[in-house]
Parts: C-alpha cells; structure tokens; sequence
C-alpha cells in the first residue's frame, strides 16, 4: 500500500502503471474486445486501407491488423511476465538458500551461476532453441534458465547483508526454524532489491521475446505477435509503412510505461530517490552506485 500510495504522487509513474493495466486487461479479454478474427485470411481485403470495420487495415493475407494487435498482448508481454516471474521465483528461492546458509550450498549455487552467467544470454538462447525447437514454450524456458542465475546472484548478495544482523542471530538463538526467520525477517527487508531488479528487467525480456520473434524464432504463424507483425511487414516498408507503425507503437509505448514504472518504484523504495532536490544525473548515479555495491559485495 506504501507503493501505491507513493505511485500515485508520481504523475508520470501512475499514468505508466495505468497504462500496463489497461493493456493487461485488453491483452486477457482479446477474445472478447477483439472486433475480427486475428488469424483470418481474406485475400480480397489484402494491404486494405483502414476503414469502419478494420480500423488499422489488413495485412498482406488481408488480416486484421487491430485484431492481430489485440491477441499479440498475450506473446508479447502477458506470456513474458509470466516466465520472468518464474524466473525471479527460482532466482530469489537459491539466492536465499545461497546467502542464508553460505558454506558448501554457497559455493555450488554460486558456482553454477558463474557458468550459467558466463554465456551470452542470445547465444544460450538460441542453442536451447536449437535443441528444443522453435516456438514460444522454448523461447519462454530459455528464458527461464538462463535469467534465474543473475536474480539469485544479486539476490543473495542482498540476503548476505542482513543474516548476520543480530535481530537475526537473535531469532535463531530463539528457536525459530529457518523458514520463518526467512519469512518473516528476511524476506520483508530485501523485497525492495528483488521488486527493483524485477521491474528494471521487464523491458528488456519484452525486446529480448519480440527480438527473437521478428527472427522467427518466436512464436510461429498464424499466432499472432508484435514481433512477427514487424517481420511480415518489414517487405512492404516503403509502399505500406503503415503496417510498421501499429506494432511499433505499441511495443515502444509498452516499454516505456515499464521503464517510468521501475523508475517510480524505485523512488518509492529508495527514500534518497525521492527527494526533490536531487536531480536526475543523481538519482542516475546512486541507483547505479547501489546496484554495483551489490554486485561487488561478497
């Protein structure tokens, strides 16, 4: 509630957090705004001019574009949420494990995420795409893997920070078994790190899943996907380049509401953010100063 409340001074982060709603909103009732089917071919109304019944047009299947817009929400972020969530899941569960309980669990974890972190992400990505298949559940499990190693990396550095405080030393003394100590008094005070690492994540897993798709390695045809859509229409980019701009828009806008977003959460999380006073160059240099001290910090 301290969030929400904080958001809602932010102008420009209240209009972004609107803005993801709405689109997660249109992205789950498709079905039931789209107004045509998204993957029916009427080759009479091939590249048509935007009209009453086809708002943005048709493609080159004569498709419509608007309903091809609408359940391309799903792919492109729903389904993205979705494994960046596991993902940050399983990267938040070992890196409790890993800097809560250190030793020999420490050092394998942390072992296994110098070699999972030692591969570009794109490479890994397309070898587990090479092994798999193409297609969004692959996409969506390399993603998986190969993102959970810097959330448990960054995660247990945090975890590391405050385990040995004597509020915790105390409630092991206690007798409280390690769950709840977890639960109740670690978990409270890093969810600050795991929401800013989460939120500052999101746009680049949307780049990253609509990159992959526009070099059809994505989620295949007919399903419809914002990357794709910019794939069909990269043939007709001088004669139809109207066709660009829907998706284009709509993905350039999706990212900037979640980078104005995880701005404003972070504000609200960090209260040297939120003072007036400090300009952007500053606020710029003590986000990055807290994020290495956490990357550096053993």
């Amino acid at each position: 509630m301290k969030i929400l409340r904080s958001l809602a001074k932010d102008t420009l982060g209240f209009i972004s957090l609107l803005v993801i709603v709405c689109t997660l909103i249109i992205g789950v009732c498709a079905p039931f705004i789209s107004p045509n089917d998204p993957i029916k071919v009427d080759m009479s109304l091939r590249y048509a001019a935007p009209s009453f019944e086809y708002w943005l047009g048709n493609d080159h299947l004569g498709r419509c574009v608007l309903s091809r817009l609408i359940y391309g929400i799903r792919p492109s972020i729903i389904y993205v949420l979705i494994a960046l969530l596991l993902s940050v899941v399983l990267g938040t569960l070992l890196g409790f494990v890993a800097g809560y309980f250190k030793g020999m669990i420490d050092a394998i974890i942390m072992r296994i995420c110098d070699i999972m972190l030692s591969f570009p992400v794109y490479v890994i990505t397309l070898a587990i795409v090479g092994i798999l298949g193409v297609g969004l559940e692959n996409i969506l499990i390399a993603f998986i893997l190969m993102k959970w190693a810097w959330f448990a990396r960054v995660i247990r550095v945090s975890v590391m920070q405050y385990s040995d405080l004597e509020y915790v030393k105390f409630a092991r003394a206690a007798g409280f078994n390690h769950f709840t100590i977890i639960y109740r008094h670690m978990l409270p005070v890093t969810f600050a790190d795991i929401a800013v690492i989460s939120s500052n994540s999101i746009s680049s897993t949307i780049l990253q899943m609509s990159g992959l798709s526009f070099l059809g390695l994505g989620i295949q045809a007919p399903a419809p996907e914002w990357g794709m859509m910019l794939n069909e229409a990269r043939d007709v980019i001088f004669t139809k380049p109207e066709l660009l701009l829907p998706p284009s828009l709509a993905m350039i806008t999706i990212v900037l509401a979640f980078n104005f977003l995880a701005d404003a959460i972070q504000v609200a999380l960090n209260p040297k953010l939120a003072s007036s006073k400090v300009g952007i160059q500053t606020k710029a240099k003590i986000v990055n100063s807290t994020l290495n001290e956490k990357e550096v910090a053993k």
